[in-house]
């Protein structure tokens, strides 16, 4: 049970953002039903534009974490964008998004055919970007048995297609820290790992956490002329100077901090310096749903000094936290980048719907 704190402090919690705000990092869940709920919280705190980067399957929340399952991305421009111009956009997994049961290709030459293929459909219908999720390197395999790497050779040309294209790949690769660590008491993320069985990696049959990393890594110096997007800070928030290293090195990248201001905001100080060295390579994101309380908490931790406070869970819950929180209180300049300058430079098209949804 969480003990009761006699801290006293002051709360500022911002009703809207400094400046408008695009939500590069989220899904809808092809919950179409709450479309008309996502944007009327949109609207309530400054968010101009909100990037569905699963826009070509469905997902939803089940057996201790989240499944997907086929999609169709008319979907997303009938029941969001097309109904909200200039308010959604969205990313395709391709074909990169199968079930983990079954091989996910035995034609490795063909499947990247079929990948491109439907990558240039998505894009000439109006996708943004390339999605891969963080199944690569923990559960697909070809039709030998072997585990595919993202820096598999033979999906290489998938990765120089899209920036050929002159679209982003947003690329999970790991997860945090504790994932990969035995699930007991002691691991910081227990209770997370009691409440999402799936999550936990601790079984050797999965790669360890640096080999994820090394391989992404590969892949990035393989591929200087893609963007890639990394999520959840590169998918090292627990380590700052990595992805520091990492930023200086590859000058392609992009990351963002969806679903890791609880990782940032016990490390104040850290986070403050690294967010305004790095200022015109991070963008802004959530990967929760779209809530006023959400979106509120991550304006309260970018924008105030407050002191002490709780972070949203994955789920984008407040009833369960791992720690409390401290404000960062960002220079107005390196909001404006994080909240919407940056990914209006490595989105294609973004700048255009922008400008509308900022005017209207």
């Amino acid at each position: 049970m969480a003990k009761k704190c006699y801290l006293f402090r002051q709360e500022h919690i911002p009703e809207r953002a400094a400046c408008p705000v695009i939500d590069a990092h989220n899904h809808l869940w092809a919950a179409w039903d709450s479309v008309d709920n996502v944007v009327h919280a949109m609207n309530q705190v400054g968010v101009a534009l909100y990037c569905d980067l699963t826009a070509n399957i469905s997902m939803s929340w089940s057996q201790g974490g989240y499944i997907f399952g086929p999609g169709n991305i008319e979907d997303f421009f009938r029941k969001a964008a097309d109904r909200y111009p200039g308010r959604f956009y969205g990313f395709t997994t391709a074909t990169l998004s199968q079930p983990t049961d079954r091989p996910l290709f035995t034609d490795a030459s063909r499947f990247v055919d079929q990948t491109i293929e439907l990558l240039h459909a998505h894009v000439a219908r109006g996708a943004r970007g390339l999605k891969c999720l963080k199944e690569f390197g923990l559960h697909y395999r070809d039709g030998e048995g072997r585990l595919i790497a993202v820096d598999d050779q033979r999906l290489a040309p998938i990765w120089e297609e899209a920036g050929r294209l002159g679209v982003p790949v947003l690329m999970h690769q790991s997860d945090p820290y504790g994932f990969f660590e035995p699930a007991t008491a002691e691991n910081e993320h227990y209770d997370s790992l009691q409440k999402y069985p799936t999550w936990s990696f601790a079984d050797p049959k999965f790669p360890r956490k640096m080999q994820l990393l090394q391989r992404r890594d590969n892949l990035l110096r393989n591929h200087p002329r893609t963007t890639f997007m990394l999520p959840h800070v590169a998918n090292f928030a627990e380590n700052l100077a990595y992805v520091s290293e990492l930023l200086d090195t590859y000058p392609n990248v992009y990351i963002d901090f969806s679903a890791r201001i609880d990782e940032l905001g016990r490390q104040p100080y850290t986070a403050r310096d690294f967010l305004i060295r790095h200022q015109d390579r991070v963008y802004f994101g959530t990967d929760m749903p779209a809530s006023l309380a959400v979106y509120r908490c991550y304006f309260r931790f970018l924008e105030t000094y407050d002191e002490h406070f709780i972070p949203p869970d994955y789920d984008g819950t407040f009833g369960r936290y791992r720690w409390h929180i401290h404000g960062l209180g960002l220079p107005g300049e390196v909001l404006e980048k994080i909240y919407h300058r940056n990914v209006l430079k490595i989105v294609p098209g973004l700048a255009e719907d922008f400008a509308g949804s900022v005017e209207t």
